[in-house]
């Protein structure tokens, strides 16, 4: 699907089921544009679960990860982005850090997190799936839609074209 955030914008900002995320995420991976249907997880400092459904082969699905906006460690590196490329996942969101970015930027998907940190994150296997996740102003739902570019993030619960 082709698309530009702001005609999407232009064209339905005035209903209901539209939201449009708050500017904190910086761009990273080769892809700079994005879409597809959500996913969701809820972790802290605990990439285990990520690894979990990035392991799942999917189409047209976007995984969203509230890692709590924590900068102590990251979340997502190049493996894992590799591995969510093999398995058709269009796109990542990070509320939390990522590393190795020089690499990411590399690679054929899209994501989006707070920042970098070199420090890998912890194994203890916590976290929840398909929770309704609130953050950057937008509460993110498994099966809704969203639309990612250069000019932001935007989620609805239909598909917008």
């Amino acid at each position: 699907m082709t698309f530009t955030t702001a005609s999407l914008c232009d064209a339905h900002s005035e209903e209901s089921h539209f939201q449009i995320a708050e500017p904190m995420f910086k761009v990273y991976g080769a892809k700079t544009s994005f879409c597809g249907q959500i996913t969701t997880v809820k972790v802290f400092e605990d990439n285990v679960l990520v690894r979990t459904v990035l392991e799942e082969k999917v189409s047209n699905r976007v995984l969203v990860i509230d890692g709590g906006g924590s900068h102590r460690c990251a979340l997502l590196g190049d493996n894992l982005a590799q591995l969510a490329i093999d398995n058709g996942w269009e796109g990542i969101i990070v509320y939390g850090c990522i590393r190795d970015s020089a690499i990411i930027d590399q690679l054929p998907i899209g994501i989006r997190a707070l920042h970098t940190h070199p420090l890998k994150s912890h194994k203890k296997n916590r976290g929840d799936r398909d929770l309704v996740l609130s953050f950057a102003g937008v509460n993110f739902k498994k099966d809704h839609y969203i639309y990612v570019d250069s000019d932001g993030i935007i989620v609805s619960e239909t598909m917008l074209s």
